[in-house]
């Protein structure tokens, strides 16, 4: 690593004498779909750092730079497109990785790679520069990382630090370019980065960010079921997000105050027919920062959980073996998941809540890690303690070994049960799952435990999985929607290589699983078998067949036993999914299934069909336009039973890297056959939701919104859309860095 001191000018030109005595590589290998072949271009890389910076200019040569594919996006939303960056791990152990990607007008990605969970977080957000210009023989970019932005070992004198420089060649195939080779019988991707040595004068310093906000908003809501009248409120609200590196190694973030809105709608989802809860992304950035840091093979902290806080606190570290993450948050509302096994429930209570959530991993090797989670949620009469142990472990290359076991103890208010059950709640048709789960007085104390295996090579892999949650086990900080399940799991798949045609990857995979409660009781049976093929102009095409036997609702609700009290149903269906982006201005994908499904609503089996279409256009380099759909049509006893149709469509238009204008609109339309219910239902139901949203970023902190939202919806009794909520808001934050 040359440490030069200089600091170069970031506008992609790449004129800087600076330039001329740097390291530089060629991208030598293409790691994908080929297996380290000679790249189809030629891409250079230099870099040096001057002790605060760490400076990276790539020459990405293309034959035809007209067909460079390179768009005004926000953030992080430039994937697809042609790219150049490099991945960092700090550490230089294979475990976690700052990615940093810039496409030729220098839109920025960001994230970090977790090898431990193999999952990315997109939701990292770090300040520093890129540029990019497209020329007559490629495009260039040049990157300024400061060194403070990461954590690493300050006090080590000369650092080794893994690294891979890649480039992202999107064409008739999806090229990935890497100046080092990879093995695919290596399961560990961060462990096959080429490494570095030098930064002996890098300092991280007080990477100090004290983040002001300012919310001025104005909401008008409704039910126009029983009044037209409209409901004000005025929001102003101060708040004050502090990030502090305490040493090199250990940061802490504070907020007071905050305004947790969602400047980015949720997607749709439909939840018709649906028994267990929906699973919702997080995006609020107090909580994304640094969430690489609590994730474990079990989903155990899932802070959508938390709504409202007055304050939060986190503290996040890394040194030597070592990594911990803690937080503390208020709600000032109380939500969480009542489990069960054939459905579950939300529980809401008016009551504040403390919530913490903290995590622990030792890593004792390269091959071995352990580890502990605890999470407390604490309010007046309710409490749900969790805490557990976990370790994951390398037998080789290709073998993997993860488990987990968790213990918890949970006491529910002594009412909360009747929220779950109509009139004096001892009949059948009054009860429900989540009542008889929620009903005990003296409290819950259980246990869950998970093990998984598997092998990934470059033709085949294996896996098998056992999962055990007992009745009584509550994870209210976490995702935890199924409990009284023991789940066993086989699977594997097997992979034809080909580099030679239109085609380079046909797959054969799928499972088989049974779960049964922890009686014994079965409660589902299920088979599956898929074929895929990826070929040329990013297609890919994959038939699934799914044969499964499963029960349905209890037929008596006031016990929760399985055998002779819910029906086995036979389940047959096929699946087809497709997409395709036959050039830079469109993709297309589709996802249909159709066959058996029960009828939760009556309890008996139905047939069901499903198609998903999405579209993402690109218009001119300015303006995206995505569009969603879900389509479901269900028949019962030959009959009609429901037609369901939700739409989501979102238009962007940049500006260019800092400002954008999005449309966002969200409709659901269901109806219903009430002939062929056993209840009464309603017929029609129709809602929609809409945002218009200015956004000025300066970089990910320092950041203006203004917008306005509404919403409407229409039942049998309305017999129109009307409106039920309409708000006007604006959003001012400024980071102060040191």
């Amino acid at each position: 690593m040359p440490f030069i001191d200089a600091k170069p000018n970031i506008d992609g030109n790449l004129n800087d004498n600076a330039w001329r005595n740097a390291q530089t590589y060629s991208l030598a290998y293409t790691t994908q779909p080929l297996q380290n072949d000679t790249p189809p271009v030629k891409t250079s890389v230099s870099y040096f750092e001057n002790g605060t910076t760490f400076f990276v200019a790539f020459r990405a040569y293309d034959p035809n730079p007209g067909d460079i594919r390179s768009f005004y996006r926000d953030r992080d939303n430039v994937w697809g497109q042609d790219l150049v960056g490099l991945k960092l791990d700090t550490y230089g152990d294979g475990r976690l990785a700052y990615q940093f990607f810039v496409n030729p007008f220098g839109t920025q990605i960001d994230s970090i790679e977790n090898e431990m969970t193999g999952q990315e977080s997109m939701s990292w957000n770090g300040i520093w520069e890129s540029a990019g210009k497209i020329t007559e023989d490629g495009y260039q970019v040049e990157i300024a990382i400061p060194l403070r932005l990461m954590n690493f070992q300050e006090k080590d004198a000369i650092k080794r630090w893994g690294i891979e420089f890649v480039r992202f060649y999107p064409r008739k195939i999806q090229y990935r370019l890497s100046h080092v080779p990879f093995d695919r019988n290596n399961s560990c991707n961060l462990c096959q980065m080429g490494f570095v040595d030098g930064f002996e004068k890098a300092k991280q310093g007080q990477n100090l960010a004290i983040v002001p906000t300012a919310v001025i908003g104005r909401a008008q809501t409704r039910e126009p079921e029983s009044s037209l009248d409209w409901d004000d409120s005025n929001n102003q609200e101060l708040g004050l997000d502090v990030k502090w590196a305490i040493t090199p190694e250990i940061t802490l973030l504070g907020t007071l105050n905050p305004d947790f809105s969602q400047v980015e709608a949720d997607v749709a989802q439909l939840s018709v027919n649906n028994t267990f809860a929906l699973f919702f992304q997080e995006r609020r950035p107090f909580f994304v920062e640094n969430a690489d840091y609590f994730s474990s093979d079990q989903n155990l902290i899932y802070t959508r959980n938390i709504n409202a806080p007055d304050y939060g606190a986190k503290v996040t570290g890394r040194s030597d073996q070592h990594s911990l993450g803690l937080f503390v948050a208020n709600d000032e509302t109380t939500s969480f998941i009542v489990p069960g096994n054939l459905g579950s429930s939300i529980a809401s209570l008016e009551d504040e809540s403390t919530n913490l959530g903290l995590r622990y991993r030792y890593d004792y090797s390269d091959d071995l890690s352990i580890g502990t989670v605890v999470t407390i949620r604490d309010s007046n009469a309710y409490h749900n303690y969790v805490s557990g142990i976990d370790a994951k472990y390398r037998l080789s290359d290709t073998d993997t070994i993860r488990v987990q076991a968790v213990m918890s103890e949970t006491e529910y208010p002594i009412d909360l049960f009747k929220t779950f059950c109509e009139d004096a709640c001892r009949s059948s048709d009054e009860l429900s799952e989540s009542a008889l789960r929620s009903k005990e007085a003296t409290g819950y104390q259980g246990l869950s435990y998970r093990f998984n295996y598997r092998r990934n090579t470059n033709d085949y892999n294996l896996r098998f999985g056992h999962f055990f949650t007992d009745d009584e086990f509550r994870a209210d900080l976490g995702f935890q929607s199924r409990v009284d399940s023991v789940t066993t799991v086989i699977g594997g798949g097997y992979n034809w290589w080909n580099e030679n045609s239109w085609w380079n990857r046909i797959r054969i995979n799928g499972d088989w699983d049974i779960s049964h409660n922890t009686d014994g009781e079965l409660i589902e049976k299920e088979s599956e078998i898929y074929a895929s093929i990826r070929g040329d102009y990013q297609t890919f095409a994959e038939i699934g067949i799914m044969e499964r036997t499963r029960v349905g609702l209890r037929e008596d609700n006031t016990n929760l036993q399985i055998d002779n009290n819910a029906t086995q149903f036979s389940e047959n269906r096929i699946s087809l999914f497709f997409v395709t982006s036959p050039n830079q201005y469109i993709t297309f994908d589709t996802w249909t299934n159709k066959g058996d499904a029960i009828d939760f609503a009556n309890n008996r089996i139905g047939e069901q069909f499903v198609f998903e279409p999405e579209i993402e256009l690109n218009i001119g380099k300015h303006m995206r336009l995505n569009f969603e759909h879900s389509y479901v049509d269900f028949d019962a006893q030959g009959q009609d039973l429901f037609t369901a149709n939700l739409s989501d469509l979102r238009m962007t238009y940049q500006f260019d890297q800092r400002q954008l204008v999005r449309f966002t609109m969200a409709y659901t339309d269901i109806e219903r056959n009430a002939a062929n219910y056993l209840d009464e239902v309603d017929e029609h139901y129709a809602d929609y939701g809409f945002q218009l949203l200015y956004s000025y970023k300066v970089n990910p902190l320092t950041k203006f919104f203004v917008g306005y939202s509404q919403s409407a919806f229409e039942t049998d009794e309305l017999n129109k859309l009307t409106v039920n909520g309409r708000s006007i808001f604006m959003k001012l934050s400024y980071a102060w860095l040191r």
